[in-house]
């Protein structure tokens, strides 16, 4: 019996000011949608180190002060197994600039509903992002 399972790591980091949340619309039609920024983990990568290369990557900003709020694993792309570590913080700074991934953009997180969301984005902005600092 294989006692090993591999797993694929990743991340996404809600960075927020206030009411407002940086959301990145997909641009890849895999997953289409609002999804905060994020990404894979690299070979050799701390899962901090990795969370800060993505954000930076997708969106221009600098981030610091990181906080786990969650881990999610997905079964996606011919079965594999995701395994997201999910992130927030509100210590950022630099110019925001969208990528080839997406457009970037803030929004109040109540307007959230008003958009068409990504896989079980929603569940989750409520089960770990928005879970103590948000009503």
């Amino acid at each position: 019996m294989e006692k090993i399972s591999e797993a694929i790591l990743a991340n996404m980091c809600m960075v927020y000011d206030g009411n407002k949340v940086l959301v990145m619309e997909r641009t890849k039609n895999d997953r289409p949608g609002l999804i905060f920024p994020g990404g894979h983990v690299e070979e050799n990568e701390s899962l901090i180190d990795s969370v800060i290369r993505e954000v930076k990557e997708e969106t221009g900003l600098d981030i610091e002060d990181v906080e786990l709020c969650g881990i999610k694993e997905w079964r996606l792309y011919g079965g594999k197994r995701y395994l997201g570590f999910l992130y927030r913080t509100n210590k950022f700074s630099g110019e925001l600039k969208s990528s080839i991934e997406g457009k970037v953009f803030w929004i109040n997180y109540n307007e959230m509903k008003n958009y068409k969301l990504s896989l079980d984005f929603p569940e989750m902005c409520e089960e770990y992002f928005f879970k103590g600092i948000y009503k």
